[in-house]
């Protein structure tokens, strides 16, 4: 009789034990404990600003543009790839949909109602899907590496910015579409923050439920295995990068909301700050390995880094070399993990 109890236990505690090392072997959960111990550290030691309700607003509103970036760049880092040019993409996306908000409410949309900020998030999404569409097609059509198409596009992008309004920020952003929006909040969330957090979990439904992701996984992983299985890499890695230069569009509409103003600079580091988080989330420069989730905790760990340094008095000068010194580490721990696979 023991020795059936033994029999039919043993199952269960096996998969207690592969259930453990599966969570305790996730780059997602180590990145959110790192998270977590960021906060607390901060907490004790100013628990009287960490811990207030404004702090906490103003760090989820300042980051949910990157967010949404970053949530774009984690497709393109999965399949492989590499997209510098989504900062200024940002840029021409927020300058074209204000100067067009404008122009249909003659000259200034400072009052204008929802038909022209409809208009101006059209105009913003589908110029960041052109570029993002331009990226696609050089890359998997003209076999352009994405380090050369995106640093191409990079420049262009920004100067085709400064050229649409003689390199001088656009002003007139509808006062409803800030109340509302970009400073409004609903139950004490910022308005702006529920939609990060709306386009961050379709994203994360996209990735890990769907076609599509499983098709971003596997041309990640091995580009000629998936095209062998009858997956059309040309065609998925444009419209990778077409969902990358959406989201952007998306981000720099965002931006206009929060700022009230589409500036044509003081977005320069976004590409490598949404590269940064990706990576830090626990998405493999290498390829084939990532998650929404660990992007969210990527791009909340060096915006609660300079947060508190800057709450603890930390001179401003620290925070890049701290935040570098983390994204150094985490490119070293995946190296590190990837050799451990690969010698398995």
């Amino acid at each position: 009789m023991t020795d059936e109890k033994t029999t039919l236990s043993s199952p269960s505690d096996d998969q207690r034990t592969s259930l453990l090392k599966r969570l305790t072997g996730a780059n997602t959960l180590w990145i959110g404990l790192v998270l977590l111990v960021l906060v607390a550290v901060f907490g004790a030691i100013r628990p009287d600003a960490i811990f207030q309700v404004t702090t906490l607003q103003f760090l989820l509103a300042e980051t949910a543009v990157l967010l949404v970036l970053s949530v774009g760049m984690t497709f393109v880092i999965i399949t492989s790839g590499i997209d510098l040019s989504v900062g200024s993409v940002l840029v021409f996306a927020s300058v074209s949909s204000a100067m067009a908000m404008n122009s249909v409410s003659g000259g200034d949309a400072t009052n204008a109602g929802w038909g022209v900020i409809a208009f101006g998030l059209l105009v913003a999404v589908v110029s960041g899907a052109v570029w993002g569409l331009l990226n696609g097609l050089l890359i998997s059509r003209a076999k352009i590496p994405p380090l050369i198409v995106t640093l191409g596009s990079f420049g262009a992008a920004q100067g085709a910015a400064l050229l649409l309004n003689n390199g001088s920020n656009v002003s007139g952003i509808p006062d409803k579409l800030n109340r509302t929006f970009g400073s409004g909040t609903w139950f004490g969330i910022p308005n702006i923050v529920i939609v990060a957090a709306i386009v961050t979990a379709l994203g994360a439904l996209l990735l890990s439920t769907t076609r599509f992701g499983r098709y971003t996984y596997a041309v990640g992983s091995n580009e000629e295995a998936a095209r062998r299985v009858g997956i059309s890499v040309r065609g998925h890695l444009t419209k990778v990068y077409l969902l990358a230069g959406v989201l952007a569009g998306l981000a720099g509409f965002m931006g206009n909301a929060f700022f009230r103003v589409a500036v044509v600079t003081g977005h320069e580091t976004d590409n490598l700050n949404a590269i940064a988080a990706v990576v830090l989330g626990g998405t493999s420069i290498f390829g084939g390995l990532g998650s929404v989730l660990g992007t969210v905790f990527g791009v909340f760990i060096p915006a609660v880094l300079e947060k508190g340094l800057v709450i603890i008095g930390v001179e401003e000068f620290w925070q890049p070399i701290a935040v570098a010194i983390v994204l150094v580490a985490a490119v070293w721990l995946d190296q590190t993990r990837r050799r451990a696979r690969n010698q398995r």
